[in-house]
């Protein structure tokens, strides 16, 4: 199998800016030509069908939030929104990642001593200290922040000073079971059986999405010691840039048993929204790997490549040629992109833009990572993009 991918050349001729306004890509087969459409009109027709899906999930999330945030007062209700939902972040057109907000832990300072620690998940003691997080992940002690509500420090989340993210997912879990009985959604929510995460599948008017249900530290203009970013004497993005960006701060997600998880979606989504103040293409460029990612690459209801990822190896790429005039034609600035990717996915290796020292594809599935792999060499021997 071969695939092709040309540019509309009715269109592209009457371009003055960049070439990137509709293009098609096409699957060539022993047997004969099947043309994959995906044209400009596909990309938007995603967009409007993946917004119609955001707003009925959005409108369940906010119902059942605001339900938990009533039962139990640390939980908040992750807010309804006519434009841009923050909280729901689209991992695939079927999995969605929803971070649930904490109330009571305000003024966060990192940890400046460090110590062992002893206990199990149920409080007993080990004989051997717990391993040290590495990467994004990091302790969360109710002591680093400068107020803090009492349930903080109750032993149905807190052991030993630490606020655990097992056991908020444990106190969370029971709160979101009781909430889906309460809110009579039984017929349109189910839980999902996980070791630890919470996920629900919600039966939309159009296909059943997965939601993973996060609880969430929000922290606000504070930049974490371990994201040693920007680097010295990059130029993309600018040093103002960088500052708002900052300014931003991050998150911390109950995603494992001891650990907290680093998160930077804001920090993330200010840098998708201002791509091409210089004219560039390089949201286009990102829209296209995506389609591709979805419909021929790796498709699926739980795939081992996300928009997550295809973010990050954007973030890379403009780092890597920050000037405009490499944005400008489309062809070449995709097919830059298919390469940084079949790299990532090649050699399972994927750095976090802002945390570096973290592997985003550490706990992928190396069989499912070499069948992508293989799909995109096999797009890159022979692409063929170009007018035709």
């Amino acid at each position: 199998m071969v695939l092709l991918a040309k540019l509309d050349k009715s269109v592209s001729s009457t371009l003055k800016g960049p070439v990137y306004t509709d293009f098609i890509f096409y699957c060539q087969f022993s047997s004969g030509k099947r043309e994959i459409i995906f044209k400009g009109q596909q990309v938007d027709l995603r967009r409007q069908q993946i917004s119609q899906i955001v707003e009925e999930v959005q409108r369940v999330v906010h119902h059942l939030t605001t339900e938990i945030s009533l039962q139990d007062l640390r939980f908040q209700a992750v807010p309804y929104s006519d434009t841009y939902n923050g909280n729901i972040k689209v991992l695939a057109p079927s999995q969605f990642l929803v971070t649930v907000p904490v109330k009571g832990l305000v003024g966060y300072r990192e940890a400046r001593e460090q110590r062992w620690r002893y206990y199990t998940l149920r409080g007993t003691r080990l004989p051997c200290p717990l391993q040290d997080p590495e990467g994004l992940r990091q302790w969360l002690e109710a002591e680093q922040f400068m107020k803090s509500q009492w349930q903080w420090h109750e032993a149905d989340v807190n052991i030993e000073g630490d606020i655990v993210p097992a056991k908020v997912l444990q106190v969370f879990r029971k709160l979101v079971e009781n909430a889906i009985g309460t809110c009579h959604l039984s017929g349109k929510v189910s839980m999902l059986t996980q070791l630890s995460a919470v996920w629900v599948a919600v039966e939309t008017s159009t296909c059943q999405v997965e939601l993973e249900l996060v609880p969430t530290v929000e922290i606000p203009t504070v930049w974490p010691e371990k994201a040693r970013w920007p680097p010295c004497l990059k130029r993309w993005p600018s040093r103002q840039r960088v500052e708002c960006i900052k300014s931003f701060g991050f998150a911390l997600l109950a995603c494992s048993n001891y650990h907290w998880q680093q998160s930077f979606l804001q920090a993330e989504q200010v840098l998708l929204n201002q791509l091409d103040e210089d004219g560039g293409c390089r949201r286009k460029c990102f829209q296209a790997l995506r389609q591709m990612k979805e419909d021929v690459w790796c498709p699926g209801r739980r795939p081992v490549v996300t928009s997550h990822h295809l973010q990050t190896v954007l973030f890379w790429t403009c780092e890597k040629y920050p000037h405009p005039k490499e944005w400008q034609v489309f062809s070449k600035a995709f097919l830059r992109l298919v390469r940084k990717l079949h790299k990532c996915v090649s050699q399972h290796f994927l750095k976090h833009y802002f945390v570096r020292k973290s592997n985003l594809l550490q706990h992928a599935s190396s069989g499912e990572l070499d069948t992508v792999a293989q799909k995109l060499a096999l797009f890159l021997k022979n692409p063929q993009i170009g007018l035709p």
